[in-house]
């Protein structure tokens, strides 16, 4: 186990440091987060009564563009300066590097959500201080991250990546899409835990299909 699960931490803790020397990831992700929400805030003008009704749906917007920006950079990097190669020929499982690179990818979306969120509350005049909620954004976002990752493996290796990532990505991810949204539209109304009793169950299958399939299947695309 611990063979297994040192590898994921040396190559999470990897990609912290790349980040936090850089930070080009992160801000541009924030930027492009606080650009959305600003524009679909003046665009739709939305009156109390519409908050609870366009709110799901621009929140996962924003949430999942910022995702699709993040998993174009999961492999770039490596690809570009030849650490993917010794990724691949070093002793370690193949499994250990997709779930580091995942890992990493679902930490910094987080990152993200969590300056996103305050903001987004602030414009669209809702509470954020929902367990429900903060639950369903974990949830959705741990999707986006596992499937993301194995999509950024597979596109890397084109020309056209910017542009065959979201073709590929978001017909996958989007039952998880779907029931974020409802599952946020609920928390928003007031709904507790009780009462999302058909979204999060959904979220938490998807996840754990996600981390079973999307493993094995990064294992047969790097052997290609």
């Amino acid at each position: 186990m611990n063979e297994f699960l040192r590898p994921i931490g040396v190559l999470l803790w990897k990609d912290i440091l790349l980040e936090l020397r850089s930070r080009e990831l992160v801000i541009s992700l924030l930027v492009f987060g606080i650009v959305v929400v600003v524009v679909f805030n003046f665009a739709l003008n939305a009156t109390p009564q519409l908050v609870t009704a366009v709110t799901p749906g621009i929140l996962w917007v924003a949430f999942a563009f910022s995702g699709v920006l993040a998993m174009n950079r999961a492999f770039v990097r490596e690809k570009e300066e030849g650490g993917l190669d010794g990724l691949l020929l070093s002793p370690i499982s193949r499994d250990s590097i997709f779930l580091g690179k995942a890992a990493a990818s679902f930490i910094f979306m987080l990152m993200v959500e969590a300056v996103l969120l305050p903001v987004f509350a602030g414009l669209l005049n809702f509470s954020p201080a929902s367990f429900s909620l903060v639950l369903t954004i974990v949830l959705a976002t741990l999707g986006f991250a596992v499937v993301g990752t194995l999509f950024s493996a597979i596109t890397v290796q084109t020309r056209s990546r910017e542009i065959l990532l979201p073709v590929l990505f978001f017909p996958v991810i989007l039952p998880v899409l779907v029931g974020a949204v409802e599952a946020t539209k609920q928390s928003l109304g007031g709904e507790t835990l009780v009462g999302l009793g058909h979204w999060l169950p959904l979220l938490g299958a998807f996840d754990a299909l996600f981390l079973v399939i999307c493993p094995w299947l990064f294992s047969v695309v790097v052997e290609e």
